[in-house]
């Protein structure tokens, strides 16, 4: 986050550090900035017990390591900083926009409720408001005058999952895991002061009963107590929670103290209201806080609706009030549920994080920036105006509690007045996992990141969208561009790098002439971090293409071995993921993550990554070739990478080739074994889904449907139900697996190696007893990596 003089952020240990940024500097000279550690002494450790079970299983959705804090609010006007650590909720202040005066003694801890503190946020109408979580439902605190509240009551606080069903404003397992939502409530920007000097804020939060999501069993951490922990898990085809969007409002008088706090339900059910919703994908407020917003999704995620709501149209009553009519008929006029935007595809809908609502300058119309993927197969960047009509009643007289008429979307007027493109062509503007964009309305420029140069290589660019045009590029090309852009627009950040160069973090200054602020030209401010050395054996990967049989010109990652000799053949090991919302082969430095791939290539090993069809950032269609066919196409376009890179190089040994992966990879470990059992001659196959029918709604049937849909498809990709096509020599087959998997559950494995006994094929297999998903203790990451380079070294 970029102030108007400093920098605040989080670093790969997830240390909140910050740092004052200059406002003059030498040119002579190169300028680092220093980093100053907020949050040093709350470090915590990895081992078990540090983390409650709700801290422990967000960090495996957010995908974060063990140690340091997983995100933090921020209050620019008062520069107040608030985050959880150690199980408790934690606030300091700084100078505001003067600058950073906090000192490590300044910070605050939160302890009144008993429990454990989750997801806290700052009201941005009233900053001496927090609210969070604690024991699934909505609480709230003001740290001037040490209140507490509880706002709502939905969970009884039993050890008893099944009776025990009811959460508000948090995000479920499916909603966090497959759509990047990890919170379930948003403050409103309004605070508005009554006649008396008092205040009412609001929060939106999304109540969910899950009362028919399907009861599963995961061994515990501590399994000396020989315990399970038990979730709720929606299996492909099985019920989803049911959900509602519902409003806290409190009251509070001219001194800041809460007089109230009411919880209001929208004024028909949200069932009625929309029928067919199955997921509440994004939601907040408009700037003003004149409406609540949602993104709304059908079951099949081939339908999206954005949806504004009226707070006037939350009430005290419930729907199962006896004198409902009359509530809806008190609705004051144009106090409706309006839907201004609606996006359909066969596909499916990636859900994006990209919604800017401008303030309405008149009632019957608003203006927002909104990317859409389905309209050209390409994500890219629109400018909307959407009519609505207040004053239309006949949406409320539709519903009957007696009968359960359902209310019907299509009978709530709304009407598009125009689309304007802002961007277009054969690329995307990156919109998922957290992408922002950043927009100026003094001169209607918006800054966002795409990969318009190349699909290889990120950059930041920025457009004007009154009118649209041209479009320029503020990154320098050759690297792959992380940014961030600041308040005032006059300078961002870039965390860059390429293959052969680690990553650097540089701020840039944007100077030019204020007549022309499209034109700035970006100038090097100063230093966060420089790039560090390689690594003394490190070679980088060389980056290839090829146009596949397919139609689509395919990239991937050569690792040449570091021992090369003139006509030595080299064993050679496939490095997989090859599902959606993943690209492994980037202009990107790849000595982090994948140091791994390094270390093998300086043993002899060549090692290559492929981008196949159903990886991202190649369009809609690119990725759209694995609907309702997971597993059927992917493994074809590895082998003909593969045999590409064989033909081109002449050192691969096409006779000892491994393919290894994790999670999605693990699975395409399995299927290539299975298909091409010629081509590999072993398969290391990590966390992998083996039946499609035992994976979860959000992510199986948006690229599979449901399986009554797609029982060809679902039999075809489940690699359980064809265990007698692998081949029958030892050594050829090694699978690992974390026994706590909550998300690829061991179940996969289980039922896996049950089928491979009953047909009588060889399998090794490696359990971490104590790890989930993603391996995270030091040392069971170090056996990891012995036992796949052992088991390469033995059967390669």
């Amino acid at each position: 986050m970029i102030s108007i003089n400093s920098l605040t952020f989080l670093n790969r240990e997830n240390s909140l550090l910050y740092s004052e940024i200059p406002k003059k500097i030498r040119k002579e000279a190169l300028l680092v900035l220093s980093w100053k550690q907020m949050l040093d002494h709350f470090q915590a450790t990895p081992h078990h017990g540090v983390y409650s079970r709700e801290e422990e299983l967000l960090r495996e959705r957010k995908r974060l390591g063990v140690f340091g804090i997983t995100s933090y609010d921020y209050h620019a006007q008062s520069g107040l900083f608030l985050f959880q650590a150690s199980n408790s909720l934690f606030y300091c202040r700084d100078g505001g926009q003067n600058g950073f005066i906090v000192s490590l003694a300044d910070f605050f801890l939160l302890r009144s409720c008993s429990g454990i503190r989750m997801d806290p946020k700052i009201s941005p109408g009233d900053p001496s408001f927090i609210a969070f979580i604690n024991n699934n439902d909505l609480w709230v605190t003001n740290i001037e005058t040490g209140e507490e509240r509880q706002l709502t009551f939905c969970h009884k606080g039993l050890n008893n999952v099944k009776e025990d069903p009811k959460s508000a404003g948090v995000a479920t397992f499916v909603i966090q895991e497959e759509f990047d939502r990890f919170t379930g409530y948003w403050w409103s920007p309004a605070a508005p002061e009554d006649a008396d000097g008092g205040r009412t804020l609001q929060l939106l939060y999304e109540e969910v009963d899950e009362s028919e999501v399907e009861i599963i069993h995961v061994p515990s951490p501590a399994l000396e107590e020989r315990k399970a922990d038990v979730y709720r898990y929606p299996r492909t085809g099985s019920k989803n929670p049911q959900i509602s969007l519902k409003l806290a409002e409190i009251r509070t008088d001219q001194h800041g103290k809460m007089i109230s706090a009411q919880n209001k339900e929208l004024v028909l059910p949200f069932t009625t209201l929309f029928p067919g919703v199955e997921y509440i994908a994004r939601a907040g407020w408009t700037k003003d806080g004149k409406f609540a917003w949602a993104v709304l999704l059908d079951r099949s995620q081939q339908k999206l609706q954005l949806v504004l709501l009226p707070p006037a149209l939350f009430i005290a009553a419930s729907v199962e009030d006896p004198q409902w009519e009359e509530h809806v008929e008190a609705m004051p006029e144009g106090v409706q549920p309006f839907i201004i935007y609606e996006e359909l595809t066969d596909i499916w809908i990636n859900v994006h994080d990209i919604f800017y609502p401008f303030i309405q300058t008149t009632n019957d119309k608003i203006s927002f920036l909104w990317v859409n993927e389905s309209q050209t197969g390409f994500c890219h960047l629109y400018r909307i105006a959407s009519l609505f009509q207040p004053g239309c009643h006949q949406w409320s007289r539709e519903y009957s509690p007696a009968e359960g008429q359902a209310l019907g979307l299509e009978q709530i007027e709304r009407k598009h007045k125009e689309e304007v493109a802002l961007t277009n062509g054969e690329w995307e503007v990156l919109a998922r996992h957290g992408s922002k964009i950043w927009v100026n309305e003094e001169t209607k420029l918006v800054y966002f990141q795409g990969t318009k140069d190349t699909p290889l290589e990120h950059h930041l660019y920025v457009v004007s969208y009154e009118p649209p045009g041209e479009i320029v590029r503020l990154t320098k090309p050759g690297f792959s561009h992380s940014c961030s852009v600041s308040q005032n627009f006059d300078m961002f950040i870039s965390h860059y790098s390429n293959v052969s160069t680690p990553p650097c973090v540089h701020v840039y200054k944007l100077t030019g002439s204020d007549s022309d602020p499209l034109h700035k030209e970006p100038e090097f401010w100063a230093s966060m971090m420089e790039a560090t050395g390689c690594p003394a054996d490190y070679v980088p990967p060389e980056i290839f293409s090829f146009p596949a049989s397919s139609g689509f010109r395919l990239y991937g990652m050569l690792y040449k071995p570091h021992n090369l000799k003139p006509g030595k053949k080299h064993p050679t090991i496939l490095f997989v993921y090859g599902g959606p919302q993943v690209q492994l082969v980037n202009n990107s430095y790849k000595g982090v993550k994948y140091l791994r791939l390094n270390t093998l290539a300086s043993l002899g090993y060549a090692v290559v990554v492929i981008d196949g069809r159903g990886s991202c950032q190649r369009g809609l269609k690119f990725e759209g070739a694995l609907k309702n066919k997971m597993g059927q196409v992917e493994i074809e376009d590895q082998v003909e990478g593969l045999q590409y890179v064989a033909e081109k190089y002449k050192f691969i040994d096409m006779s000892r080739v491994a393919i290894h992966g994790w999670s999605y990879g693990g699975f395409l470990s399995l299927m290539g074994l299975i298909h091409r059992p010629n081509i590999f001659k072993v398969a290391i196959a990590g966390a992998p889904v083996t039946v499609w029918m035992a994976y979860d709604t959000g992510y199986t049937e948006r690229y599979m449907d449901v399986p009554e849909n797609n029982q060809q498809g679902y039999e075809a990709g489940s690699v359980a139900l064809h265990v007698d096509k692998l081949p029958n020599e030892p050594n050829r087959l090694l699978i690992l697996h974390g026994f706590l998997d909550e998300n690829v559950h061991f179940f996969h494995t289980n039922f896996l190696v049950s089928q491979l006994i009953r047909a009588g094929k060889p399998y090794q297999l490696q359990i971490y007893p104590n790890e989930r998903h993603s391996i995270r203790c030091p040392e069971s990451g170090e056996h990891y990596e012995i036992m796949l380079l052992y088991f390469l070294q033995q059967h390669l």
